[in-house]
């Protein structure tokens, strides 16, 4: 079973945002679930990701495969994190 960390798109209709969740490689975009680990809103200015650090990494640890833009997402906020 791989393990994904991946967008789950939420909102209205020309409205996205996106939840950042962990889920099986199988299962469809906005179909069931694992964890949550944070949103995104897209066409928010500023602040517009937030996620549970810690909760990724450890799904991380254990083999979960992030997705291109989740990748990105998880390095902006350990570089955050580490203060640099």
């Amino acid at each position: 079973m791989p393990v994904k960390i991946r967008l789950k798109r939420v909102g209205a209709k020309n409205r996205a945002a996106f939840r950042i969740v962990v889920a099986d490689g199988r299962s469809p975009r906005d179909g069931k679930c694992i964890e949550e680990l944070g949103s995104y809103d897209p066409l928010k200015p500023k602040d517009n990701v937030i996620l549970d650090l810690e909760r990724a990494q450890y799904w991380l640890r254990q083999g979960a495969q992030p997705s291109v833009t989740t990748a990105a997402f998880i390095k902006r906020a350990m570089k955050a994190a580490s203060g640099v």
